[in-house]
Parts: structure tokens; sequence; C-alpha cells
């Protein structure tokens, strides 16, 4: 595995140099303007243009950069270690009012307003994602009703899904640590043309922080504290960086500790709710020349004896909605951890360079390793012992390669392309132990979650062109060729280990739209294929409800084939300096989606049709240079063509109407709003018997909500805020989740910076 990581480490660093030397024999460079050397800051005060970049909160000298930027401020892609924004979500620096696609951001201004001590709270209230959590310090966001394998989630445009996540709801969108964050790029639909498999419902994409090169040399310090009341949390988060000559570091840790959650309604605090965490970061820049840079960064998070709450709720454990009987089964992750390693080279190039303007390449190496402790028992008799246990592990290593171009071509605008190659490797052990509870119980080794030494890769290419058709009329257009390959030797129940060996690949192809209909409103649309190959998680796992399912892909004509989708949307996007909205109408047909059938008892993975639909708007009004009215909505509808009935988690019509304040001077904030949830209980049959799902319908619910922070001190380096959650202390649970809402909440933070 380390020989492999090693040799396309080389090939990439062999590549990067010839690139080097194309540049070394050209005359005359770019001027700097992406990826610049650094400067001394302005005497006069105008360096704070450069900390306005931070976004807000995290600036070095106010807490809002621009208290209500406009849509054509805010930037996809804007990062000054990033040039033309090759590793953004879109893989090119694009306005959100002029990119054809629905786009939100979320700087660190609003990641410290929201007081993000995790990843729900980071993504809380953004339009159209949901977020589903299984357990307490879980995550798995919806997006236009996906979720899981079928949304991509990347970390500095390195890929966070592999081949072992799990389907529907899985957890791991928590494994990042907020603090670290320098922005979250959102962009729904798919965006399988960029990035290859996965991408149907939309993707997100992580942008670290970094030592700034724009701010000349200096160094800081700062230390970020939350606590909360409902669950007795405790967030703290250190960072060190600075910049000098052509050298910056960027470096933190953090750690949460959280107990059991009180939940609304006065039901007192859920079991299985309480966790540890800690995290640290480490991010290494360096101008190796005038117009390149190199950056070394390595990641480390790692959860503990981190509850599944859903297997933890008395109250509930009786029989399921579909009268079937159930008994408590406690699980663990002990550990949850996720490593990412990668070194890029990036940079500008010359004039005369007819290949690219920009370039980026990345060598990354990302390690998911996760334990679980199972105990079952006969009965929820509160003396019942544990008649089994089962302990597992398993940990995919995933090394990668990722090159980018872009090259403009005048007035026939601007053409990106490159090409993607990960490979995985999976080692899985587990053991089961009988009567855990008495004396001289032995282990017996039993078949784990995933073949062990199962093998993964994939490969893909891509050209994406952007550019002006007319003056007024705008479009994007792409192509990939993805290729994955898998192959395993699963231990089944009723056959034994069988080896088998799987090829998928396609083309995939996209269009997008934007036509100026005056110089504030523009209407969008466009038509975009998704496409997600079945995974090892699809076909070997080692799943006791679906057992039986694993024979499917070996039955010639019944092999699964990939998820494929088309998305048709239209939209509106309008931004002045008092009103600004996106609303956006959507369909995306299913011509193969990956589900199961019921053949007398037993479960097999099928390919069904399917199609979902829906709308998502935001809208923003400025009553003045402070204050501003806010608000989101979106409606989702999902039906199974195969089964005739509803596409599975589809989540409920909601969204949250606000009024905020900003003061840029005062570098002061207050915000009050409302999130609303309509009742949603049209599930699907694969629903009926889950504990997550409250029988009859899970209720709909509007919670208040209050945040407000300040600035203190001469040069605003002390900051305080508030946040008071659920006010009214109302009961609710996020559709599909083993976790209830938190009732009241008061979290309390307080930030240094020096």
């Amino acid at each position: 595995m380390l020989r492999r990581f090693f040799d396309l480490l080389c090939i990439t660093v062999l590549l990067c140099g010839t690139l080097q030397a194309q540049e070394a024999e050209l005359e005359g460079t770019l001027p700097p303007v992406e990826v610049r050397p650094p400067e001394e800051p302005d005497a006069s005060g105008d360096a704070s243009e450069a900390a306005d970049a931070l976004g807000g909160f995290g600036s070095p000298d106010n807490l809002f950069s621009d208290s209500y930027p406009l849509l054509s401020d805010q930037l996809i892609g804007r990062a000054a270690l990033d040039p033309a924004g090759l590793n953004s979500v879109l893989r090119s620096e694009q306005s959100l009012f002029e990119m054809p696609q629905f786009g939100t951001i979320v700087d660190r201004g609003t990641l410290d307003e929201r007081m993000s001590n995790n990843m729900f709270r980071a993504l809380q209230n953004e339009v159209g994602v949901t977020l589903q959590q299984t357990g307490n310090g879980q995550l798995s966001p919806f997006i236009r009703g996906l979720t899981g394998q079928q949304v991509l989630i990347l970390v500095d445009g390195v890929r966070l899904n592999n081949s072992v996540l799990r389907a529907g709801p899985n957890q791991y969108a928590a494994s990042i640590d907020p603090g670290m964050i320098e922005r979250i790029e959102v962009v729904r639909g798919a965006q399988s043309v960029l990035w290859g498999s996965d991408a149907l419902g939309g993707a997100i994409n992580i942008v670290t922080r970094g030592a700034d090169p724009l701010r000349g040399d200096y160094s800081q310090f700062s230390f970020q504290q939350f606590v909360g009341t409902a669950d007795s949390s405790s967030y703290s988060r250190g960072n060190i960086e600075g910049w000098v000559g052509g050298t910056g570091i960027f470096a933190g840790g953090s750690y949460l500790n959280t107990r059991d959650l009180d939940i609304g309604g006065g039901l007192g605090r859920q079991p299985g709710t309480g966790y540890d965490q800690y995290a640290g970061d480490i991010k290494f820049s360096r101008m190796v020349s005038d117009t390149s840079m190199l950056t070394v960064a390595l990641q480390h998070f790692e959860q503990n004896d981190l509850p599944r709450s859903d297997r933890f709720l008395p109250f509930v454990l009786g029989p399921a909605p579909n009268g079937s009987s159930r008994t408590q089964r406690p699980t663990y992750f002990d550990p949850q951890q996720r490593d990412l390693a990668y070194i890029r080279l990036q940079g500008v190039a010359d004039l005369d360079n007819g290949l690219y303007d920009t370039y980026s390449a990345t060598v990354s190496y990302s390690r998911t390793k996760e334990g679980t402790t199972v105990d079952r028992f006969s009965s929820n008799a509160p003396s019942a012992i544990p008649t089994r246990r089962e302990v597992g592990e398993f940990t995919d290593d995933m090394i990668g390669v990722n090159l980018t171009a872009a090259k403009e071509l005048a007035d026939l605008g601007t053409l990106t392309y490159g090409g993607d190659y990960f490979y995985e490797d999976i080692d899985a052990r587990r053991i089961r132990i009988n009567d855990p509870a008495l004396p001289g119980a032995m282990p017996m080794a039993t078949a784990p979650q995933y073949p062990d030494d199962s093998i993964a890769d994939r490969f893909g290419l891509f050209v994406n062109w952007d550019g002006q058709l007319t003056d007024r009329l705008s479009a994007n257009a792409g192509i990939r060729y993805e290729n994955l390959n898998l192959s395993a030797t699963p231990d089944f129940d009723m056959i034994g280990p069988v080896s088998f060996e799987r090829t998928y690949q396609d083309w995939i192809g996209s269009i997008g739209l934007g036509y100026e209909l005056t110089d504030e409103l523009r209407m969008v649309g466009g038509m975009y294929e998704g496409f997600r190959a079945p995974t090892l998680d699809d076909l070997t796992a080692n799943k006791t409800a679906i057992q039986n399912v694993q024979t499917v892909p070996r039955l010639g004509d019944l092999e699964i084939q990939p998820e494929h989708t088309r998305t048709y949307e239209v939209g509106f996007k309008y931004d002045n300096d008092r009103i600004r909205f996106q609303v956006y109408e959507w369909w995306t047909d299913f011509r193969s989606i990956i589900g199961r059938e019921f053949v007398g008892t037993d479960q097999f993975l099928a390919n069904q049709e399917a199609y979902l639909n829906g709308t998502e708007a935001y809208g923003e009004y400025l009553i003045n240079p402070c204050w501003s009215l806010y608000g989101n909505v979106s409606y989702t509808y999902g039906h199974n063509r195969v089964t005739d009935e509803p596409v599975s988690r589809i989540p409920p019509t909601q969204g949250i109407v606000g009024l905020r304040w900003r003061d840029k001077e005062l570098a002061s904030y207050f915000d009050i709003y409302t999130w609303l949830v309509r009742r949603q209980d049209r599930y699907a049959s694969a629903n009926l018997g889950d504990i997550r799902f409250i029988p009859g319908g899970t209720p709909g619910y509007a919670t208040l909500n209050l945040r407000a922070g300040t600035a203190l001190g001469q040069c605003q380096q002390h900051r305080v805020s508030i946040s008071l959650e659920n006010i009214t202390d109302k009961y609710y649970r996020v559709l599909g989740s083993g976790v209830d809402g938190a009732g009241f909440n008061a979290i309390f933070g307080y930030e240094f910076v020096h």
C-alpha cells in the first residue's frame, strides 16, 4: 500500500516538475493575481482588504468584511491558496450570481455566528440541506432528497467519500472539525461531470484554513471556547498561524466533550448521546516561485465511545411501527477516525503557454478507521444480560492523484480539464463472544463487515467549458469518462467465500445556461447527468438484514448496474443593493436507482426507476445597511415507480424566517429566527420497521432561536457571543434521526485573537 502511494507521489512530482520546467523555458510571466508573493501591510490600513477575504468573524481586524455581500461578490473558489478555484466545488472561480446552479457559501464569519462546535451547526439551516443524525456526533446531509453515498463530500477538493460509506444516512460528514474550516461551498444538483461517482444530489466542499499570503509578514494566535447547557458540552480550539517571507503555516487543535442530551418537551435527557472527540490539523505553504505554491496539509479527527443513539431509546423500544418485536442492541463506535494528508503544487503559468494558464496537482492519502462494539440482549428487561457481543473494526486506506488545469481561450471562454485516480485497500476483522458476561467466554472469528483485503479503484477524465454565447447568454458544458473496479471475497452465510471482480464505466455530460434579463436579474437552467457505481458496501457488506442480497451481483442478467440520473432545473437570480434571491424548480429522473425488493421473506438489491422533484428558494431584503430580513424554503417530493411508494427518507417541507442586525464598525451582530418544518408521513415500506421513524408520521414543528455577539477591547481582540436555541423548549425530531432535537439550549462563546 505504501509502495503504491510513494510511486504515485513520485509520478505527480515528476509531472509537476515538467510543468515547472516548461514555465521556466518561456519568457515573461503572468502577474500573480491569484497566487501572490507576500507583501508588506499597507500602513494606511488598506491591508484590512486582505483580511476581508476571511469572510468576517474569523478576520483579525473586524467581525464583518461586508455585512451583507451581494451574490455577485460571493465567489465559489475564492482563496489565496487556490488559483482560479481549481480545487473548489465547481473547479473554477464563479460568483453565486453568475453560476447556473444553486450554490451557497458558509464563510468563517457565519460559522462563528452559528457557534459551530460540530458540523450540524456548521450546516444547519442551509437552503435545502436536511441534517440527519442516527447518533449524536454523527451527521448525514440530505440534498434534494438524497444522502449518504449519493451526496459527495470533499475536503480541500479531496473526496471524503469512499467505497465503504454505508447506504442511506451514514455518520461520516461529522468527522470534520468546524474550527479548521475557512468556508463551506454547497452546490445542489448532480456534479458527476466534475467529480465522478457519488455526486447525484449535490456536492459539499470543505475548504480549510491556512496562512494568508495577502497579509504580508504576520503572526497570530487565537483561542475559541463554546459551552452549551442542553448537553453540558465544552468545545475548545486553539490556532497559531503566520507568514514570513515566502512561507506560511497554520496549525490548530480542538477537543469536544458532550454528555447526554436534554431533549425538548420536558422529556429529560436522552441516553446514548454523550461522547468526546479531538482533532488536530496543520497546513504548511511555501511560495516556490513568484507564481507557484507548494502546500502540505495533515488532518486528524477521532471520536471515542460514540453511541448509536437510536439503540438507546428505552421509551420507543417496544413493538416496531410494522408490529414486529425487537430488542435492544447498544452500539458504540470506538474509534471513529478520519485522517487526511496531501501535498499540492499549484500556480499560474506563462502568458505564452498554450496548454494552461493555471494548474493544480495533488497527491493525497486518506484513512477511515471504524471500530464497533454491539451487545445483543434476549429481552429489554432492566436485569437482562448480554447474550452475544460482536467487536469489529475496518480500515479503508485511500490514495489519490488529482490533476487539473484551466486555459483562457480569449473570446471563446475558459476550458478546464483534468483527471483523477483513487485506490482503496480495505482491511477488516470481527469477533463474536457468546454470553460475554460469563467467566471464560471465548471470542471466535466471524465474517467482518467488509471482506478483508477488498480493493476498489476509480479513474476519471473530464473537460468542462465556460463562456459567453452572446452578450447576455452564458453557458457551460462538460463531459467525463469514469471507470471503477471492485474486487473482494465475501463470505456468504449460505454458500461460503466467493471471489468476484466488477468493472463499471460510463460517459457523463452536463450543460448549464444563464441569460441576463437585466443587470440585476438572471434566468438560469440546465441538464446535469449523475452517476454512481455500486460500491463494496452495496455488494459485499455483511448486514444481517440483507445478507441474502449478496448473491444477486453474481446472477448474470440480474447484475446490479450503476445509478444514473438526469436533473433538469430552471431558476431565477436577483441581485441588487436591497434585494437578493435565488429560486429554483428542479426535477431528477432516476433511470436506475439501487433499491431493495422482496422475494418471499428475502430482500434483494435491484435496479429500479424513480423520480424526485422540488422547489428551493432563498431571499434577503436589506432594510438598511445594518438590518436585514431573510428566509429560505425547500420542498421535495419523491416516488419509486417500481414499488409504487414514496422514495425512502424524503425530507419534509421546511424553511427559516429571520431578522438580523450586523454592524461592521461595532463588530457586532444580532439574529432572531424561526425554523419551520412540516409534518412528514409519506414513509416508504422500508421505514416502517425503523425505530428512527415515529409511527404514524414525524410531527411538524417550529423553533424560536436567537444569536448575538460583539467584539471587545481596543483592537477587538476579545469576542463574546451567545446563542439561545429552541427557546420554547419544543419537542421535535428531524425525520429519520435517532437523536431527538435539543430542548432549550444556551451556548456561550468566547474568542481571543492576538
